[in-house]
């Protein structure tokens, strides 16, 4: 039984994804590649995100490139959403959740929080974690550390999010996962997970 819903923002309740491209097409236009599209950038997305870099650019980062990188990308990405909306559906889907629920995101705190006040949502969690210090990583240190926080028994948990690495860190942690395919990640990777996949986040809750 689902007592409590771990929610992933990026991709996932916040529908950031023209953002995420553009803000990558302006860090890499130095480099002379090719424009991304959004198919594009799913084809190389992962985490951690150095290793999506990395196969964009068919080589090993160097010295001091993904800090670099990483900080364009967060200037560029800030202006950029500030004309994302939240995904479709997704106010109805965290009024209609009888239970408790709260966000889980590797964005970086400080900017997470202000932005989900900005959309009156922020009184449907008990806790909103995003990340203090180093960017990019995997989720699944992330997710324990919220877990904890939260004091929920990981088996009466759902987590929902758009990426792989969102169900490696549920499963990381003992609970369960819905991936939802509306961000970075394509279909087929989602469905390799093995983990149930859905086109809409009310059809998540059906697993809760």
């Amino acid at each position: 039984m689902t007592k409590h819903i771990v929610w992933d923002w990026n991709g996932t309740l916040f529908h950031d994804s023209e953002a995420v491209v553009g803000a990558t097409n302006e860090i890499f236009k130095p480099y002379a590649l090719p424009e991304l599209t959004l198919d594009g950038f799913r084809a190389v997305y992962t985490r951690p995100v150095w290793l999506a870099y990395e196969r964009l650019l068919r080589r090993r980062l160097a010295e001091g490139e993904w800090q670099a990188l990483d900080d364009g990308f967060h200037r560029h990405y800030y202006r950029l959403c500030d004309v994302c909306e939240l995904a479709a559906g997704a106010e109805v889907v965290l009024k209609s959740w009888p239970g408790t629920q709260s966000l889980c995101s590797m964005a970086p705190h400080d900017h997470l929080v202000p932005k989900v006040d900005s959309f009156g949502i922020s009184g449907h969690f008990t806790r909103i974690d995003g990340l203090v210090g180093a960017l990019g990583g995997e989720k699944a240190a992330h997710m324990a550390a919220h877990i904890k926080a939260i004091g929920v028994d990981p088996s009466e948990i759902l987590v929902i999010g758009d990426s792989v690495d969102d169900g490696l860190a549920a499963r990381h942690v003992g609970a369960r996962a819905v991936l939802y395919t509306g961000g970075m990640t394509t279909r087929e990777q989602l469905k390799e997970t093995g983990l149930p996949v859905v086109d809409r986040l009310a059809d998540a809750l059906d697993y809760a």
